[in-house]
């Protein structure tokens, strides 16, 4: 009955539309005041959590997307993709994803990925007469490829929470990234080929290919540098995004597209996320510290190890609790609240915590998506300019390819275990 109360307040809070982190810490406080428990260990656990080494990528992925987006790297990446596949069927829409891929793969993030190829790809597909809603809702998808294709903003928050291996979890997200990204270019490519309506781009000459991929190559070396370093166990990832960070800003100033301007932009936009998602940390680590003394974790791991047995039934009744919480949690809060609550369960059911993470990320993917707070909607929305009815028309197609492959994951785990078996 006690958690049902505090998970109804937090609901509460939620819907009249606190901050996510100060509904989370505020809550936390003032159950650890009720309780008599005393404040002053708060600081000290807080201070403990921020003080990490591995969340030092966090900052440093977000400075080098920002750098990346202000230097115009979206489109060298697009334009060498769709030279190279942009009169395939639909090929715009195959090139959309190809380049969310590669920039994924880069940024680590799924807001930056969306954005970055966003402001290229909309406009040319609107003006070969691909369908707006088809095409919004594809970018909106596409974005939601940087939490999953590694480095992973989610899975190193992940990996510090559980202090499973963050590059074992960089490794399992490639399978289903890449698995993901392929459903949505044979989507894409089937929808603009029963569709219709758009207008086919001629076959680049092999000039313009090669030209378009050696401006290009410098950032696509930097994505093989970036995971590389981190695969071969040359770096952490908060080296690795450090290093990144770096090249990114000799590759832009080398290419004439920085300036000291851009740099304090992309600076000040990186510190206002990263501000963000510590504090949505600060909140959930305050919140998760009270419901742990309160016993609210130990008692839902309890409750379901006695009344689920099975753990079909336990991965389903996750599923199910997650697209709920989905439709009014953002991706990160959702992250920091539930994996402290589920994560004690997932030892007596047999799970492995690697897969385990993978699959909540494609959930999370999911949520990115779904309204009313998919930030992903609001992030095309913007650079659109467009309805959000329209965007969210468009993402609802690959919003049941995620919860397709969620549903595989559970059937085929390889999906997402088979590299890290192999590689470790």
């Amino acid at each position: 009955m006690e958690g049902l109360l505090i998970l109804s307040g937090l609901v509460a809070l939620l819907l009249v539309r606190v901050p996510v982190a100060f509904a989370l810490g505020g809550l936390g406080m003032l159950l650890l005041f009720l309780k008599g428990f005393p404040l002053v260990g708060v600081p000290q656990r807080l201070y403990g959590t921020m003080d990490s080494f591995e969340l030092l990528a966090v900052p440093m992925f977000m400075l080098m997307s920002n750098v990346l987006l202000r230097g115009g790297v979206g489109r060298d990446l697009f334009a060498v993709v769709q030279s190279w596949v942009g009169h395939w069927p639909g090929g715009l829409g195959v090139a959309t994803i190809i380049s969310c891929s590669l920039f994924a793969a880069i940024s680590g993030s799924s807001v930056a990925t969306a954005a970055t190829i966003g402001t290229v790809a909309i406009p040319e597909m609107e003006k070969r007469g691909y369908d707006r809603p088809f095409t919004l809702g594809m970018l909106a998808a596409g974005g939601t490829l940087g939490i999953l294709i590694p480095p992973s903003i989610p899975l190193i928050i992940y990996g510090v929470i559980t202090e499973e291996s963050i590059p074992t979890l960089f490794m399992a997200g490639i399978g289903p990234g890449l698995f993901l990204a392929s459903v949505f270019v044979i989507y894409s490519i089937a929808y603009a080929t029963l569709g219709g309506g758009y207008q086919p781009i001629p076959k680049a000459d092999w000039d313009e290919r090669w030209r378009n991929t050696l401006r290009a190559l410098p950032t696509v070396l930097l994505a093989v540098a970036i995971v590389g370093s981190i695969y071969a166990g040359i770096a952490t990832p908060s080296e690795s995004a450090g290093v990144g960070f770096v090249l990114s800003l000799i590759i832009t100033f080398a290419m004439g597209r920085m300036t000291l301007a851009k740099v304090k932009e992309a600076a000040h936009s990186a510190m206002v996320t990263t501000v963000m998602i510590f504090l949505i940390i600060v909140g959930a680590k305050v919140f998760s510290y009270a419901i742990t003394l309160y016993l609210i974790p130990q008692n839902i791991s309890n409750l379901i190890t006695s009344n689920i047995t099975e753990p079909g039934f336990f991965m389903l009744a996750v599923g199910v609790v997650l697209l709920f919480i989905g439709f009014f949690l953002e991706a990160l809060a959702m992250l920091l609240i539930m994996v402290p609550v589920l994560f004690p369960s997932l030892g007596a059911m047999g799970i492995d915590p690697i897969w385990f993470g993978i699959f909540f990320v494609v959930l999370i993917e999911t949520a990115l998506i779904t309204p009313p707070v998919g930030l992903n909607l609001f992030v095309i929305q913007a650079v659109a300019k467009a309805r959000l009815q329209e965007v969210v028309k468009g993402a609802l197609p690959f919003a049941i390819i995620m919860l397709c492959t969620a549903v595989l994951l559970w059937f085929w785990q390889d999906l997402a275990l088979a590299i890290p078996r192999m590689l470790l």
